[in-house]
């Protein structure tokens, strides 16, 4: 039995805030199962490795004996999260939510236990929810409260549009707590005001509000920005094993020790150990074994641990290069081509990469930044060392 002081150091670990510790202490003391909630609105078809920071930390939970509730938002990713936005974000139509949300279930038990985890999707108890019940709801909330958010506030000040829809973002993803009783949530730092709601509303609709577990938000490969697909600078759960251990190569040496305090399973005696003794290759090839081997299986960790030695030390063509077909029905200039690829950020990161000598096209090192490339033609274009895609223009 793991005890409470043991459990919440392990809980702890990699966190930024618990709201309230105190709350977490009694509910773990209790001796009883928890019931731990996250909720992921399915506004893209693929998870990244920043949506693993809160998987991760469910399964710490799981292996503590807690049942897990992963939250499909299929309800409030037709509203679209207002969370960081400058503007109205554009709701997603249903058929777009489902297909996203059938790839999360398949995707979220490369990390989670299925015997301890609860699928669960908020239209399910959203869609029973008549007008009156919708304006009792928002009731509950006053405008000033919501008018704290600092999204909200900075767009309010600025004059820019703040649909009403928006305020009910926060309220619904409250009342996902209160549906499901849940006795802890996660979120990250930009869903602190959403899961305070939740605490709140969950007093009113006299349950005992659950504790908030905020956690981190993982940076991208640049190791300046979030993770993200839309910025080039994400590693997703569903590349294959060879992909995703380049990609973790390529980070800096001191972004890696942020990659092992949020997605590592070793203990931080273990990591302290690899700070002081191991050379930083070599804890990053063992970091990036372990999380290849978690997603995809120890074989394919100590493949792509292999493939990736011969790509890099011997200087050989890799076994498996990720292939990808872009609409260029004109062609394309290459700065685009890399943007749109996923090898670099943006088109401006790309004009810094060729200018630094750090582009390849089938081997052969670019100097023209405005090189327009044809369509219906392959090459194998590379991006320093790691980033490396077979990459086809086609017209249709």
């Amino acid at each position: 039995m793991t005890s409470v002081e043991e459990a919440l150091t392990i809980i702890k670990r990699g966190t930024v805030e618990i709201l309230a510790e105190q709350d977490l202490v009694e509910k773990l003391k209790a001796g009883r199962r928890l019931r731990v909630k996250a909720g992921f609105d399915p506004t893209a078809p693929d998870l990244h490795l920043g949506h693993t920071v809160l998987l991760n930390k469910l399964r710490q939970f799981q292996d503590l004996g807690h049942e897990v509730v992963f939250l499909i938002g299929d309800f409030t990713g037709m509203i679209g999260d207002p969370t960081g936005k400058n503007a109205t974000r554009p709701p997603l139509t249903r058929d777009e939510v489902i297909e996203n949300a059938r790839t999360y279930e398949q995707q979220v038990f490369k990390i989670l236990d299925p015997e301890q985890t609860v699928v669960m999707f908020n239209s399910s108890w959203m869609n029973e929810l008549r007008a009156a019940d919708f304006i009792q709801l928002a009731a509950k909330y006053p405008v000033a409260r919501m008018l704290e958010r600092d999204d909200f506030q900075k767009r309010y000040s600025s004059g820019q549009t703040i649909g009403i829809h928006e305020f009910l973002y926060p309220l619904i993803q409250g009342y996902d707590s209160v549906a499901i009783k849940a006795d802890i949530e996660l979120g990250g730092t930009d869903q602190k005001f959403n899961l305070l709601v939740g605490r709140e509303l969950q007093r009113i609709y006299k349950q005992p509000p659950q504790v908030a577990i905020i956690m981190p938000i993982l940076e991208g490969l640049d190791g300046v920005q979030k993770m993200s697909k839309s910025l080039g600078n994400f590693i997703g759960v569903q590349e294959s094993p060879n992909q995703m251990f380049g990609k973790l190569m390529s980070i800096s040496d001191e972004m890696m020790w942020r990659y092992y305090e949020l997605l590592s399973y070793k203990t931080d005696a273990e990591v302290a150990a690899l700070k002081v003794g191991a050379h930083p290759r070599d804890a990053k090839l063992a970091l990036s074994r372990e999380i290849v081997a978690r997603l995809h299986g120890v074989e394919f960790g100590k493949g792509a641990e292999d493939d990736f030695n011969t790509r890099f030390r011997e200087k050989k063509i890799p076994s498996e290069i990720f292939e990808i077909r872009l609409l260029a029905p004109a062609g394309l200039m290459i700065g685009q081509v890399l943007k749109e690829a996923g090898l670099t950020s943006s088109t401006s990161d790309a004009m810094r990469m060729i200018k630094s000598g750090a582009v390849r096209i089938d081997g052969e090192r670019v100097g023209d930044e405005k090189l327009m490339l044809k369509t219906e033609c392959t090459h194998v274009y590379q991006v320093g060392k790691h980033r490396i895609a077979k990459i086809t223009l086609c017209r249709e």
